[in-house]
């Protein structure tokens, strides 16, 4: 850019030649300069004005627009971050029984942390949370308010009473986040299926809630999955039936001095599990710590009814005598030889009483005759006994749906001998859980099918791979239902239910090898109606000892049996099950022993 001289000398000569001042050029030159700086000026200011009038009205425009929208839109809250920036998902959905009755729930509540910097007065607010909270240590609280800290969880949950009391303690570091605490409003009712839940991730205006063990843990996936839309978990528990079993077997475990117990109740055509139950046990709303010393067993966390593998006795005779029924090897007035003892090698094999040197096979499992189960499991052979049990589903871990189940592997003979094959046939060397029995003995009455045990509530019922022919089913209906009539367990009788089942009563072993004297676990499988079965049950007692007669008395007939009666009692009216007559007997001819 080429700028005009001030004093031009051209112009100046000319000047002076004419007797001009040539200082009135200079002035000149200046005026006309700054007058064109100042119209630059004003050309760039208006250009200015301009642009920012334009950025107004658009940000103005935009606000507006934006108003419009959220007006025209259906209110939401906004969502919650956590603390740490990451997105934390608090809803779970519910857990409901077969009816739709809440077994698991999700509770509005608080938490309480402390920002000591905003803190006005830390020792008082520290005395005062400590009369709230007896477990908080007033000195500890008054060092953390006054030292380096930045922030300070105080509890993870309080209740709306306590919200209040801190309320009135005014103190402006106290402060509160929203929490979804999960409620289990029957208490420790199903407590070993239900398992419990606790935080996981967790933030100042958000928790993250998973499951630790049951079908809490089992599901924790699809609990917490928004995708479901909050549809509950429907088990096929049913809470009143549920509560009924747990409230006798809690009375048959004080009666018979037990030290726990376990009862399975399962529909025999679907595997549905009714009710589970596990003495003793927790409340899910205050689940204890898992034990670290001694016998994981005797720990409430420990479910019995999975988790337990007990030698189950005389209950595994059933299995003894379907196969050789069901494979021709005998017929149910078949005589078997049962003078004892029965010697194999170096083994002698018993009986509880004597019964005589013959009895019939439908007989043996009457009077629940060791000897003769053993030689009939000798006519079968080991091979084909291993191949049946795993047919059943006893060596394998049950299906059902709860992650402890996966650890509970029956236990079985590392070597599989011929002393073994008749051991193992009334329920001595293999080790399973009452919910394995109760899946094998549901398979032995519904007509000889294979059901899969099942928490969940099933809608249709599928037929699973035959185990026996239903000729062979019938003919075991047929002895359980002596079993209870004349046989081991006739203070299982319901009038009204036509209860069948067996009685099983087994030596405990101890830790060290070889078997308690005097502690017994006992069992009683049973089936109900049994000309028609709908249910079985399942009732397994750890060392009970029944103690009103002159001698103390351990077999599954005097103590599992008549707690298993009085659960059939309770529940099979709130099952649906009405008490009808007995149907008659068949016409024929019964062979029966002295």
């Amino acid at each position: 850019m080429m700028r005009t001289p001030l004093r031009p000398l051209a112009r100046i000569l000319s000047a002076r030649a004419r007797g001009e001042n040539p200082d009135a050029i200079e002035r000149e030159n200046i005026r006309q300069r700054h007058e064109a700086m100042r119209e630059t000026g004003r050309r760039t200011a208006a250009v200015r004005l301009v642009l920012i009038n334009a950025a107004f009205l658009v940000a103005f425009a935009t606000v507006a627009a934006r108003m419009a929208v959220l007006a025209a839109s259906d209110p939401q809250e906004p969502e919650a971050a956590s603390s740490a920036g990451v997105s934390i998902v608090a809803q779970r959905a519910d857990i409901v029984d077969r009816r739709g009755r809440i077994l698991a729930t999700n509770l509005l509540t608080h938490s309480l942390y402390a920002q000591p910097q905003q803190m006005v007065d830390p020792k008082g607010a520290a005395e005062k949370l400590a009369k709230i909270f007896p477990d908080l240590d007033a000195q500890r609280l008054q060092k953390d308010f006054t030292g380096s800290r930045k922030f300070l969880w105080i509890k993870k949950k309080i209740s709306p009473e306590q919200m209040q009391m801190i309320h009135e303690i005014g103190e402006p570091g106290l402060l509160f986040g929203p929490r979804e605490l999960r409620l289990y409003p029957n208490g420790a009712i199903a407590a070993q299926v239900l398992g419990g839940a606790s935080f996981g991730r967790e933030g100042v205006q958000s928790a993250e809630i998973v499951g630790v063990a049951g079908v809490e843990k089992q599901f924790d996936a699809a609990l917490r999955d928004p995708a479901n839309g909050g549809a509950p978990l429907e088990l096929s528990l049913d809470l009143t039936v549920q509560s009924a079993v747990e409230d006798v077997l809690n009375g048959g475990i004080k009666l018979m001095n037990a030290k726990g117990g376990a009862a399975v109740l399962m529909d025999v055509h679907t595997g549905e599990i009714v009710a589970l139950a596990s003495l003793p046990d927790f409340d899910p709303n205050a689940r204890p710590a898992a034990a670290t010393t001694g016998d994981a067993s005797d720990s409430p966390l420990f479910n019995r009814a999975v988790q337990g593998v007990y030698e189950l006795g005389s209950t595994f005779k059933i299995f003894a005598v379907a196969q050789a029924l069901d494979a021709g090897i005998v017929a149910p007035t078949t005589v078997i030889d049962t003078k004892g003892p029965l010697v194999w090698g170096k083994y002698r094999i018993r009986d509880f009483h004597n019964y005589g040197d013959k009895l019939t096979v439908t007989e043996v499992i009457e009077k629940s005759s060791n000897i003769g189960t053993a030689r009939i499991a000798n006519m079968i052979g080991g091979e084909r006994q291993q191949a049946f049990l795993g047919k059943l589903g006893l060596f394998d871990p049950t299906p059902v749906e709860l992650v402890e189940a996966s650890g509970a592997r029956p236990l079985r003979p590392a070597k599989w001998s011929e002393i073994t094959t008749m051991t193992v046939s009334y329920g001595h060397g293999l080790a399973a859980s009452p919910l394995h029995l109760a899946a094998a003995y549901s398979a032995m009455v519904n007509g000889g099918t294979l059901v899969r045990p099942t928490l969940r509530k099933r809608a249709e019922v599928s037929v699973g791979p035959r185990i026996i022919s239903e000729r062979t089913s019938a003919e075991i209906r047929k002895m359980m239902r002596l079993v209870v009539q004349h046989g081991t367990a006739t203070f299982g009788d319901v009038p009204g239910y036509e209860v069948g089942g067996k009685t099983g009563t087994a030596d405990k072993p101890k830790p060290t090898g070889g078997y308690y004297k005097d502690k017994v676990v006992s069992t009683f499988a049973a089936a109900f109606p049994i000309s028609d079965p709908k249910y079985v049950l399942v009732v397994t007692l750890d060392e009970p000892v029944e103690t009103s007669g002159t001698e103390p008395r351990r077999t599954a007939g005097w103590t599992a049996v008549p707690v298993g009666a009085e659960i059939i009692r309770r529940a099979a009216p709130l099952l649906g099950l009405r008490p009808a007559l007995e149907p008659a007997a068949e016409a024929g001819v019964i062979r029966v022993s002295n």
